[in-house]
């Protein structure tokens, strides 16, 4: 029986090269795929990416609103996802991109904005793999954990996916054997994969989750 399609639903996906998709042959990322699979069910929704390689909550501090509002008029249901913080981490001249107390204050304040005018979601940033090491790993979880409090404290829903993809034979292995960073097709699929299981996901799109039990 052909599903009945319901309101659209306009989703601007914000971030870096993981929300770009970077190094997918298939050009969906995790993003496009939890779209398309949406669809697939019914949903008619149109995807935004808004993903920019390399960017760190700096630069989307000063782009995401410019770009999100020329792409969700008011008259529509829309909605954001944001997903950052890897690139400010890295370090350039002995220094990383961006201060902690910087992207700290840049989270609260995009997220803050955000939430006023859509609803919003927040995902944690990836793994890298053969870049990693201890004291960047202590930096990430470091910044993953104060992403989870200023969430926690906007009651801005938040999925740490960064424990779950370090653990993944999937992602670790195709981004090994791509450019050391960005996995191809199989692991954006388990990253998306994350994402529909989030309840967070599934409360903004509840029948997903029935038809899924059904």
């Amino acid at each position: 029986m052909e599903l009945q399609h319901l309101p659209e639903v306009r989703i601007c996906f914000v971030g870096d090269s993981f929300v770009n998709g970077t190094g997918d042959p298939e050009c969906l990322g995790w993003t496009g795929r939890i779209c398309a699979n949406a669809n697939k069910k019914g949903y008619d929704i149109t995807y935004y990416n808004l993903g920019i390689r390399r960017d760190t909550s700096t630069d989307i501090a000063k782009r995401w609103l410019q770009e999100v509002s020329l792409r969700l008029p008011k008259e529509y249901d829309g909605r954001v996802i944001f997903s950052f913080g890897l690139n400010d981490t890295t370090l350039e001249n002995s220094k990383t991109r961006v201060d902690l107390a910087d992207s700290i204050k840049n989270t609260r304040e995009i997220l803050s904005e955000a939430q006023k005018l859509y609803p919003v979601l927040m995902v944690g940033f990836a793994p890298y793999t053969e870049q990693e090491n201890s004291q960047r790993r202590q930096r990430n979880a470091d910044l993953s954990k104060q992403h989870a409090w200023i969430c926690n404290e906007l009651n801005v829903p938040y999925l740490d996916v960064f424990p779950i993809l370090e653990k993944s034979n999937i992602w670790i292995n195709e981004a090994k054997a791509n450019d050391g960073v960005h996995p191809q097709a199989s692991g954006y699929a388990e990253f998306a994969q994350i994402v529909e299981n989030w309840d967070a996901w599934l409360n903004w799109f509840p029948l997903i989750q029935s038809r899924i039990q059904s």
